[in-house]
C-alpha cells in the first residue's frame, strides 16, 4: 500500500514524487515507456530557469536519477484499468496490480503525427511540435508550420519575429482558428515574411542530418512540389492519456478537469501537467503541477 501512485515519469509526476517523498511519503511511479515524456523529444532547452541550455534527454536523466537516489520506487508497466472510487486505489498493469490511497495522473498528452516519410527519422532533427520550445533554434531561417487551429496560427505569429520566413500549410482554404489569429496573420502576409499553402499538406520529410526540405501535395491539381525548409512545426493538435481512467471528469477535448489545488471530482485522485485542462503546456508549469499536487495529497492523507 503506497501513499500515492503517480501513473506517468514525466516532469510533473517526478516533481510530485519528489516533494512527496521529501514530506516522508511512501511513492510509486509507473511508467510506460521511458522517463521524461515529450521533454526527452525537446532537442534544445534554454527555457528551464536556472539551466541556459540542455537537451531533454539530459534533463529528464537528471531528474530521474534525483528521485530514484531518494527512493521513489519507479517500475516500468502499461497501466491497463483503474479502480479510483473507493478509499483503497487500485492501478492495474500489464505485469502488476498495485493499490494506494491516493493517485496522481501525469500521463501527459501526445502530439498528433502527420503520419508521413520522414517524420519520426527527423524528429528533434528539424521536426518539432512546439514551436515555444524549439523557436528560438530556427532564428533568421525559413520554417513551415502544418495546421489550421489556434495553435498554429499562434505558432506562426511567434516564428514570424523569429524566422526569416514562414510556410503555413493547411489542407483546407479557410482556418478553423479564430479571426483575430487570421487577421494578424494577414498582416504578415503583406510583409512577404509569412506564406500561405492552402488547400495543401506534406506528404513527405527529406533532408540529411537534419530536415532540408519538405514535398507538398495541392490538393486542387493533385500535383507535388518541394520547398526548401529548416524547420517543419506539426500543430495539429494533441491527444490527451486519459483512457483508462474512468470516472475521471473529462472536458470536450478528453482533458482532465482539476481546480486550482489539482483536484479531480474523485475524492483522493489529482492531475497534472499536461493531461490536465490548462492555458500552457511547458516543462515548467508540469513542475508547478506536480508541487501543487504534493501538497494537496500530502493534506488529503493527514485527514485520512
Amino acid at each position: 500500500m503506497y501513499d500515492c501512485i503517480i501513473i506517468g515519469c514525466g516532469p510533473s509526476g517526478m516533481t510530485c514524487a519528489l516533494y512527496l517523498k521529501r514530506a516522508g511519503k511512501s511513492v510509486l511511479i509507473i511508467e510506460r515507456s521511458m522517463p521524461g515524456g515529450q521533454m526527452v523529444l525537446t532537442h534544445n532547452i534554454q527555457n528551464y530557469p536556472g539551466i541556459e541550455q540542455i537537451d531533454g534527454a539530459t534533463l529528464s536523466n537528471k531528474m530521474f536519477e534525483q528521485i530514484t537516489n531518494m527512493g521513489v520506487d519507479v517500475v516500468f508497466e502499461d497501466v491497463i484499468s483503474c479502480s479510483l472510487t473507493g478509499k483503497v486505489k487500485v492501478v492495474n498493469t500489464d505485469k502488476n496490480s498495485y493499490q494506494g490511497k491516493t493517485v496522481y495522473i501525469a500521463t501527459g498528452a501526445s502530439s498528433r503525427l502527420l503520419g508521413i516519410e520522414g517524420e519520426k527519422k527527423f524528429t528533434s532533427k528539424g521536426v518539432s511540435y512546439c514551436a515555444t520550445c524549439d523557436g528560438a533554434l530556427y532564428k533568421d531561417c525559413v520554417v513551415a508550420v502544418v495546421g489550421g487551429g489556434n495553435t498554429s496560427l499562434e505558432d506562426c505569429l511567434y516564428l514570424a519575429n523569429i524566422a526569416k520566413k514562414v510556410y503555413l500549410i493547411h489542407r483546407r482554404d479557410e482556418f478553423r482558428g479564430d479571426k483575430i489569429l487570421v487577421d494578424r496573420l494577414k498582416q504578415f502576409e503583406k510583409s512577404g515574411k509569412l506564406e500561405l499553402i492552402l488547400n495543401s499538406q506534406v506528404v513527405a520529410i527529406s533532408g540529411d542530418e537534419k530536415v532540408r526540405s519538405i514535398n507538398i501535395l495541392n490538393k486542387l491539381n493533385n500535383k507535388i512540389s518541394s520547398i526548401e525548409v529548416d524547420a517543419l512545426f506539426v500543430a495539429i493538435g494533441r491527444e490527451p492519456d486519459t483512457d483508462v481512467f474512468d470516472g475521471v471528469k473529462l472536458n470536450s477535448s478528453k482533458y482532465i478537469e482539476v481546480d486550482e489545488k489539482k483536484h479531480t471530482n474523485i475524492e483522493g485522485v489529482f492531475a497534472g501537467g499536461d493531461v490536465s485542462d490548462t492555458n500552457l503546456r511547458q516543462i515548467v508549469t508540469a513542475c508547478s503541477d506536480g508541487a501543487i499536487a504534493s501538497t494537496s495529497i500530502t493534506s488529503y492523507l493527514s485527514k485520512l
